[in-house]
Formats: structure tokens, sequence, C-alpha cells
């Protein structure tokens, strides 16, 4: 399950500043939660959508310092998110400007499984994840927040995954694809680098003071 924000819409031009993955099992009980901001050497882009202010950032690590970290947490995995091509694009053009091709995996889109599966107002790109989480009881928790919008989705899931056909076969799929070595890996600059979490009070609508923001290494789990 992966969750980016970004500081636009357009995966060519704009840069993740923030990252989410967590990790399901076989049979979609949680096995971790990873999470990170991140220093997209710019804007940070539309802080009144989610949150991010530049100095949330001091301290966050580059993409590249997370870049094979991150590629040890989707190896062998379906890649699940809400409009998962949008996610995919960006993780493609951020491993891209590192010099690493991001392999091709199979992957679920829960937008389109709540279309598929007959939520009501359903349309292939017209359901927000916020609807379709309060579709299926899922409330109380902050939208564009990256680790809160990837348990939304990890719900949507659970939720959908008893209707669906194929996931044993992409699974299957998933184990067989190839990823970078760790060889290919070394050049990378600050390779292995501290994840650094958003601070609670730094979500989208929050006036609160600042705090310092703490560094986890491999985010939170």
């Amino acid at each position: 399950m992966v969750d980016l924000e970004a500081s636009g819409s357009s995966s060519r031009r704009h840069r993740v500043v923030e990252l989410a993955v967590v990790l399901l099992d076989r049979d979609l009980e949680p096995q971790g939660e990873f999470t990170t901001l991140v220093d997209p050497q710019g804007p940070v882009g539309p802080t009144h959508i989610h949150g991010i202010e530049p100095a949330h950032l001091a301290g966050a690590p580059r993409f590249g310092g997370i870049a094979g970290r991150l590629l040890g947490l989707l190896r062998g995995r379906v890649l699940v998110g809400h409009n998962v091509g949008c996610d995919r694009s960006f993780l493609v053009a951020e491993y891209a400007r590192v010099g690493l091709r991001l392999p091709v995996v199979p992957e679920l889109c829960t937008m389109r499984m709540a279309t598929r599966y007959g939520e009501p107002g359903g349309t292939s790109y017209g359901l927000s994840l916020r609807a379709c989480a309060a579709a299926i009881g899922v409330t109380g928790w902050r939208p564009h927040t990256a680790l809160e919008d990837a348990r939304a989705t990890a719900a949507l899931l659970a939720h959908y995954a008893p209707r669906a056909a194929g996931l044993d076969r992409l699974l299957t799929a998933a184990a067989a694809v190839r990823w970078p070595e760790p060889a290919e890996l070394s050049g990378l600059s600050g390779a292995d680098a501290l994840w650094t979490a958003r601070p609670a009070w730094a979500a989208p609508g929050n006036d609160s003071a600042p705090r310092s923001v703490p560094d986890v290494r491999n985010g939170l789990a």
C-alpha cells in the first residue's frame, strides 16, 4: 500500500514531499508501516492541501536517500493505491532522477475497485479516497496525510478483496519481478538516510505551533 503527497500534479515537473507504505500479508493483515517526509529540493507546493510547509522539511531526506530502502519494502509485492497510476508515475519519475528504472509490477487501484463493486456515485475517476472510505464507514482520519491515506486505502482493499478475483495470481506475478540488485544502489547519493516522519501537528488545516521533528529509521513500524 503506497500513498504520496507531492508538490503538484505533474510527475514530470513536481516532486514527492511525503511518502508512506503500509505492508499487508496474504491475509491482508498489517505487517508494518513506514513513512517519511521527502525534501523536494524546491517548492513544497499546495500547503493548504497537504499541510506541509518548508520548515517541516528540516532534516528530511532527499528521495535518493530513501530510494534503496523503499525498493526493499516494495520488492515482491503488489502495488496498491487509490488512483494507483498517479502514485506509480511519481515513483517512476523519482527513481529515474536517481538513475534507476522502477520495474513494472502488478498493481491494484482501490478507486477502480470502488467503481467496479458499486459504491454509491462511483465513476472511474470521480471517487475521492475520503468518499470511498466514508462509504465503508472509515471516518475520523486526516486526508492528504500520506500514512493515514495509506491506512484508509488498506481498509478499502480489505473491504473489496472478497469480491475481487485473481489476487493470488497478482501475488505470484509480483514475486517473479526482477528488482534492482544491491550493487545497483551503491552509487545513490545519501543512501540509507534517516526517515523523518511528519509530526502529528503538521496536518492539513492544523494551525498548532511547530515543535521539533523526530528522526526515525525505517519510518514508523
